[in-house]
């Protein structure tokens, strides 16, 4: 019963509804002791032959006020109880979200979205019926048990009761041991789920990979096989919760037989009369759910307290971004100084980043160049506060970027990553993400700067088109382009394009840097290329090779260099003259 423990600081939050559940649950079971007792006096006047009209007519009053009784109640207790259970779930899914948005990447490089997802979904099911269901349970079982058996000792017998009742120290064995079974194999369903989830994810998401391969018959199987290892994980589940009930059936039977046949005897050596057997086996009839309840209760529990502890625990890791103390809350301006000496992902021994060294004085143009995997997204990353665990340090407008909220920080900065990401919303409410207010004309601008509206007006509803899920419907020079509209909209005081431009022609790529050039004067660019034609117009250029900067300088200093710039400049010029003027492009 430890999840009752781990949950008790939400019972203390919610006391006024448990406790008025709790009271409502207590005169349910008092007021469910009154039938038996009024049918035991009602065969004892049939038996004696004093029933008559009247009696029967006062009695049966009796139990017409207790049905109506019961009734009102049942419903106030649930309301009371299943609403707060209710919200407890929303408020851990809401912590649950909020943490998700506060971790860091390498968070999201640990875990697989289909386990969050299972944490979202199933857990907090199963910890909200723990704190419905189980409160319940505890307490009906408890109180209705206790006023069953207090009233079947004292105005009964408490002989027969304690014969009644031998069963059950077997029964509290055999339900903490199937207990303890349970909470195993339902934590080992939980993970298999979260697997299976997260093969649905991942499968969605790259269904055009999976098509264009022809690897539709193979997924298909692996599903299958994920999907069979959960069945069969959830059935080793129900085949222990499957012995609690005909377990306790049969030891609910035995009381029944203990009870009918001591009880005859006690009625012939006059003991008893019949009314107060009858009354005593209907008594014994109202224990068959409490019984039953402990048997359903310690199911509920294993099944929230594996759920819970599996929420905890991802509640409880902590972000290895932190702000200090005095970290000041104003958006950062001026110069950005990058000293790094070494930096490494999280976990990994390789270097990423070596002696990095240089300074983007405010208003300037960057260009990072370099072959794949050279570290041009890891370098920019790093001002973002993506990573902190660097031998070093970044400085802007004079001050260390640890410095500064991270809100501040991330607001001074436009970022349009490789990956560009839409949501699955309009045309107008995916460039208006960072600036809900926007005005209209504010989004046209944005837009025009980033050669995109023409574009738009061609779309079936223009603004109000909605792109579909991460930009399904439109084309990968499409989905930059307004990626680039949605951060020229903040017009930030740094903005980052991070191989921003490598899906459209280099014609649209002119137009849309020769915008940047005119419309971001004084403001800090920073673009990382393949294209070497997408730098050019910089101010300084560092080249970057196995993390490491290799060349620095304009374009201009770096084609008469010898090394890795005037190579590739070279063969881009090459391929150009090759290939010739572009017929409709990549956009």
């Amino acid at each position: 019963m430890r999840v009752f423990r781990d949950l008790f600081w939400f019972f203390r939050q919610e006391k006024k509804a448990y406790m008025t559940g709790v009271l409502l649950l207590v005169v349910v079971a008092f007021f469910e002791t009154v039938p038996p007792k009024v049918i035991g006096i009602l065969v004892d006047h049939m038996k004696n032959g004093t029933m008559t009209r009247g009696v029967l007519v006062r009695w049966l009053a009796v139990l017409a006020v207790v049905a109506a009784a019961l009734y009102g109640l049942r419903y106030a207790w649930r309301i009371c109880i299943f609403g707060a259970a209710v919200k407890l779930t929303r408020q851990l899914r809401n912590e649950l979200y909020e943490h998700f948005t506060k971790m860091s990447p390498s968070f999201y490089q640990r875990k697989r979205i289909g386990d969050l997802m299972a944490h979202a979904t199933n857990d907090l099911q199963a910890i909200q019926q723990t704190a419905g269901s189980g409160i319940l349970t505890l307490v009906d079982s408890l109180t209705l048990g206790g006023f069953v058996l207090a009233t079947m000792a004292i105005s009964i017998s408490w002989k027969l009761t304690f014969i009644s009742l031998l069963p059950l120290p077997v029964m509290a064995v055999a339900t903490s041991r199937y207990g303890a079974i349970l909470h195993r194999r339902f934590v080992t369903a939980q993970e298999a789920f979260s697997s299976l989830n997260d093969k649905v994810q991942e499968s969605i998401s790259g269904i055009r990979v999976i098509k264009a391969f022809g690897y539709e018959k193979q997924d298909v199987e692996a599903f299958r096989r994920q999907s069979e290892d959960v069945v069969a994980k959830n059935i080793a589940v129900a085949k222990i919760d499957a012995l609690f009930d005909p377990t306790i059936g049969f030891l609910v039977g035995l009381s029944f037989f203990l009870a009918v046949a001591f009880g005859s005897e006690m009625v012939l050596t006059g003991e008893l009369t019949i009314g107060e057997l009858v009354s005593f086996t209907t008594y014994l009839g109202l224990l068959i759910w409490p019984m039953l309840a402990f048997g359903w209760l310690f199911n509920i529990v294993e099944r929230g307290r594996a759920s819970y502890d599996r929420v905890r625990a991802l509640l409880a890791e902590q972000d290895e971004i932190q702000e200090a103390p005095d970290a000041i809350d104003v958006p950062p301006r001026g110069d950005i100084e990058y000293d790094i000496k070494r930096f490494a992902y999280p976990g990994e021994m390789r270097t990423a980043l070596s002696d990095i060294r240089f300074r983007l004085k405010s208003g300037a143009t960057l260009g990072v160049v370099g072959k794949t995997g050279a570290g041009k997204t890891t370098l920019l990353r790093l001002l973002l506060r993506e990573f902190d665990g660097y031998d070093g340090e970044i400085r802007f407008g004079g001050r260390d970027i640890r410095g500064y909220t991270l809100s501040a920080l991330r607001s001074a900065i436009g970022y349009v990553p490789q990956d560009h990401f839409l949501f699955s919303a309009s045309v107008r409410d995916n460039i208006a993400f960072a600036q809900p207010e926007a005005e209209e004309k504010e989004i046209v601008r944005a837009a025009q700067l980033a050669h995109i509206h023409e574009d738009i007006l061609q779309f079936p509803d223009g603004y109000a088109t909605v792109v579909g899920e991460r930009g399904v419907s439109l084309s990968g020079g499409q989905k930059q382009r307004l990626s680039i509209a949605r951060a020229l909209l903040t017009n930030p005081e740094v903005l980052i394009l991070d191989d921003a431009l490598s899906a459209v022609d280099a014609k649209t790529e002119a137009r849309i840097l020769a915008a940047l050039k005119q419309e971001r004067r004084g403001k800090t660019t920073i673009i990382a290329a393949h294209r070497l034609s997408a730098v050019e117009h910089a101010d300084w250029i560092v080249v970057l090779d196995g993390g490491r900067i290799v060349q620095a300088g304009t374009h201009e200093k770096l084609v008469t260099e010898d090394g890795w710039y005037r190579d590739m400049h070279q063969r881009q010029q090459l391929e150009a003259f090759v290939e010739g003027p572009q017929i409709g492009g990549m956009a």
